[in-house]
């Protein structure tokens, strides 16, 4: 039977951004973290490369700042990238304290010096890492702290349905348990939507099959206004096979000299940016797929063979390894790569506390539009936000969570009206056209007539979707369609409205940038705005 939870702040979502947020709460507030799998499943844990922050004497918070501003392409929120930037220290600081064990540098280990790498978009090595596990090392601790927290109620296979409001209040939602298959009620006196991106929209993606959208379309349909959801980062180097899931190699092996090299074995990215492989990542992935295209090529080729094995095998054990499992080898030979949807860079709009435009509902992490990426995140500064937005989030919870109501009462999830699904059919033959025609049409590269088509067959898709939806039960798959369906149309009509090229939003309609760099806001029709999140 359908059951109903109370407590005072509801979590939806495990990775780096809700754990984190989990243990700064206070030990006396009762905390329901929700992962939608497994802990340890979603994009936090694959994250390879590390986080980004100034530890070094050479670095300085400014030279951050500049390169965080450059990446974005003029669309960051300069409040937004100073927060963030100027608290990464102490971050790092407390995830040591917690602790993740990142890599020292060898000469160094008795002073404790951090070893750092070198990204594409950054002035300095400034990125922590523990070897090529960064987000493996910060999840499995993170989620060791919170199981022993006797504050913080884990659920496990959980998928939210939708947000509970009341009076312009955010009071809870509507979760469905995958083991019972039943709809519960979890009500709360705050909600913190950290359900990452929308990544699996797409065809081709380095994300968990969890990136489906879920908090940015709840938040939409609970009024939340979303902004800058044309940003849809391709990461440049994704390990390509035809037979194999899409596996990332991180940028750091870039960072560490790799070449990207044409099917005739030579370079090329020289041609487009004389930072060469060390571009922002927008620039990587188009020039990448110009020449894929322009050649016909599958694929194109990443070459680090130049460094020793034993090199490679200490700084990134999880490439070589799942190299070595589909027969190829890194030490040796140079490895085929494609770009692949990666980082959903626009969300749901937030201020420095993680507030969104609906009282008591909070949006942190890759779910939510902070300002500080702009038009293009720079590298391994995700995870940095993770955990900066977090603890911002939890002081502002906790500082009025004595004055924050109780939920009123809702009504159990109403089923009566409802069957079993005998058509599940019609959930994967949807979900399959969607990420390919997003793949197609609102891709790396766009036009109109391709945003067009793709507004058309969405609307489409959500009107069989909403049919569906409305005859049958629940289930995780049709929930994730429900969300990716409604998350795609906000990234098409935001794609529609910018008239320009800029980051990662390149249309050939349009192939210049704007003197002027503006947000694309979009805004619910039942929103009542609050000031502390304007854009």
């Amino acid at each position: 039977m359908p059951r109903t939870y109370q407590h005072d702040v509801l979590i939806i979502g495990s990775g780096a951004a809700g754990l984190s947020l989990a243990l700064h709460l206070p030990a006396d507030c009762r905390v329901a973290l929700l992962s939608k799998a497994g802990l340890n499943q979603g994009s936090t844990y694959w994250a390879q490369g590390g986080m980004a922050a100034v530890l070094h004497d050479r670095d300085t918070v400014d030279a951050h700042v500049e390169d965080t501003l450059a990446a974005g392409a003029g669309l960051c929120k300069r409040e937004a990238v100073e927060f963030t930037v100027s608290n990464s220290r102490r971050c790092v600081e407390w995830l040591v304290s917690q602790g993740v064990d990142f890599d020292l540098r060898e000469d160094q280990s008795e002073n404790r010096e951090f070893h750092l790498t070198m990204e594409g978009g950054h002035s300095h090595r400034r990125i922590i890492h523990s070897a090529d596990r960064t987000g493996r090392a910060i999840s499995e601790v993170l989620t060791e702290k919170a199981l022993a927290a006797n504050n913080i109620e884990v659920f496990t296979h959980r998928v939210a349905v939708d947000l509970i409001h009341d009076n312009g209040r955010c009071q809870g939602a509507y979760i469905l348990d995958q083991n019972s298959e039943h709809v519960d009620l979890f009500q709360a006196r705050a909600v913190v939507l950290a359900t990452g991106g929308a990544s699996k929209a797409y065809l081709y993606t380095s994300n968990p099959d969890g990136a489906s959208g879920d908090g940015i379309a709840m938040a939409w349909r609970a009024g939340c206004r979303v902004a800058n959801l044309e940003f849809n980062q391709f990461h440049p180097t994704c390990l390509y096979h035809p037979k194999a899931k899409s596996f990332l190699v991180t940028e750091a092996v870039r960072g560490e000299g790799g070449k990207l090299l044409l099917p005739d074995g030579s370079r090329f990215m020289d041609r487009f940016d004389q930072r060469g492989e060390l571009a922002p990542r927008d620039v990587v992935a188009r020039a990448i797929d110009h020449e894929m295209k322009r050649l016909g090529a599958d694929c194109l080729y990443l070459d680090i063979s130049h460094q020793p094995r034993e090199f490679l095998d200490s700084h990134f054990p999880t490439v070589m390894q799942r190299c070595r499992e589909l027969g190829m080898d890194m030490a040796a030979e140079p490895i085929p790569v494609v770009p692949a949807a990666h980082y959903t860079c626009g969300g749901i709009v937030v201020d420095t506390a993680g507030r969104t435009d609906l009282a008591g509902l909070y949006a942190i992490g890759e779910a939510s539009c902070t300002g500080l990426h702009g038009a293009n995140r720079m590298a391994s500064n995700s995870l940095l936000e993770c955990i900066v937005y977090a603890e911002s989030a939890a002081a502002d919870i906790a500082s009025q969570l004595s004055r924050l109501p109780l939920p009123c009462a809702a009504h159990p999830w109403d089923e009566s009206q409802v069957t079993d699904s005998d058509e599940d059919v019609v959930i994967s033959h949807n979900w399959d056209e969607l990420r390919r025609f997003m793949w197609d049409y609102v891709g790396i590269v766009r036009t109109n007539k391709r945003l067009e088509r793709a507004l058309h067959r969405v609307n489409l898709l959500q009107s069989e979707i909403a049919e569906y939806y409305g005859n049958y039960k629940v289930s995780n798959d049709l929930l994730e369609l429900r969300n990716l369906a409604m998350v795609a149309e906000l990234m098409i009509r935001c794609a529609i409205e910018r008239k320009e090229s800029r980051g990662l939003h390149y249309t050939l309609d349009y192939p210049g940038q704007l003197a002027e760099a503006r947000d694309t806001v979009l805004t619910p029709a039942n929103t009542v705005l609050q000031p502390q999140t304007d854009p």
